[in-house]
C-alpha cells in the first residue's frame, strides 16, 4: 500500500512537470514610441513603458496605453499553445498520464501570450502589435485591345 502511493506521488509529481518548467506566470514585456506610456491592463496591472508585467499564463486581456498628446490605443493579448508548451503536455501524457497533463492545463502552462512584447507607436494609426492583415489581390484589367466576334463571311 505504501508502494502504490508513493508511485501515485512521484507520477503525480513528474506528471505536472510543465508547470515546474515554465511556471504558471508569464513576463509579458510593454514598450512604446516615445517611451513613458501608461500601459494599464484589464487584469488591473500597469506600469510606465518600457516595462514588465508578470501575468497568469492561462489569463487573456487587454493593456490600453496612453500618453499625453496621444489618442489612447488597446491592444488584446491572447494566449496560444506554445511549441515547448505542447511538449511538455505530451510528455505528462506518456510519463505521468492524463493527470499531469491536467495539471498544466488547468494552471496554463503550456500557454504563451501573443503579442509579446507588446508595442505601440503613437505616431502610427493604429498600434503595430496588431497581426498585419494580408492584401486580397485585386483583379487586373488588361489595357490592351479586347477581342470582338465578327461574323465570318
Amino acid at each position: 500500500m505504501i508502494k502504490l502511493i508513493a508511485g501515485l506521488l512521484l507520477a503525480g509529481s513528474v506528471a505536472a512537470c510543465g508547470t515546474v518548467t515554465r511556471g504558471t506566470k508569464e513576463q509579458i514585456a510593454f514598450d512604446s514610441s516615445p517611451d513613458g506610456a501608461r500601459a494599464q491592463t484589464t487584469l488591473g496591472l500597469a506600469c510606465t513603458t518600457p516595462c514588465t508585467l508578470d501575468v497568469p499564463r492561462k489569463k487573456e486581456f487587454s493593456v490600453t496605453m496612453s500618453k499625453e498628446g496621444y489618442a489612447p490605443q488597446t491592444v488584446k493579448v491572447i494566449t496560444r499553445l506554445s511549441g515547448k508548451g505542447a511538449a511538455g503536455v505530451a510528455g505528462n501524457v506518456l510519463l505521468g498520464g492524463v493527470v499531469g497533463a491536467g495539471v498544466d492545463v488547468a494552471t496554463g502552462a503550456g500557454l504563451d501570450h501573443s503579442p509579446n512584447p507588446v508595442f505601440v507607436d503613437f505616431q502610427t494609426p493604429e498600434n503595430t502589435s496588431k497581426t498585419p492583415v494580408e492584401p486580397k489581390p485585386t483583379p487586373r484589367e488588361t489595357n490592351g485591345p479586347r477581342a470582338t466576334s465578327t461574323p465570318v463571311s
